[in-house]
C-alpha cells in the first residue's frame, strides 16, 4: 500500500494537474500539498477526501476478512472433540509446557 503522499501524487498526475492547480481547486497552498506529497504532513481521511473531490473522484474504502491463521483441518478436528476433551487436551499441553520450561530453568542452573 503506498503512502497517502503518494496516491494523491498519483491521483494528481493521472488528471495531468500541478500541485499549484490542484491547491488551487481545493482550497489550499502548493506549499501544503508538496509536503502532503512528499509524507511530511500525515492528511485526514477528510483531507484525502476533499483533494479526491477537487479531483472530480470518490474516496473508496474497503475491508475483507483477513486469513487465519489456524489449519482449517485441525480446527474442524478440535470442534468435532467433546468439550470435555477438547479441556483434557489443554490441560496436557499445559503440563507439556511447564515441563520444558522447568527443564528450561534446570538447564540454566547447571550452566551457571
Amino acid at each position: 500500500m503506498s503512502s497517502p503522499g503518494d496516491f494523491i501524487r498519483a491521483r494528481r498526475l493521472a488528471h495531468g494537474l500541478t500541485q499549484a492547480q490542484l491547491a488551487l481547486r481545493a482550497g489550499t497552498t502548493q506549499a501544503a500539498l508538496s509536503r502532503l506529497e512528499r509524507d511530511e504532513l500525515s492528511p485526514t481521511f477528510d483531507s484525502v477526501s476533499r483533494l479526491l473531490a477537487a479531483l472530480g473522484e470518490l474516496p473508496e474504502l474497503s475491508a475483507r476478512r483477513s486469513q487465519p491463521d489456524a489449519d482449517p483441518e485441525h480446527l474442524r478436528a478440535q470442534r468435532a472433540r467433546r468439550p470435555a476433551e477438547r479441556v483434557e487436551l489443554a490441560l496436557s499441553w499445559n503440563r507439556l509446557a511447564g515441563e520444558i520450561a522447568g527443564a528450561g530453568a534446570a538447564a540454566r542452573r547447571q550452566v551457571s
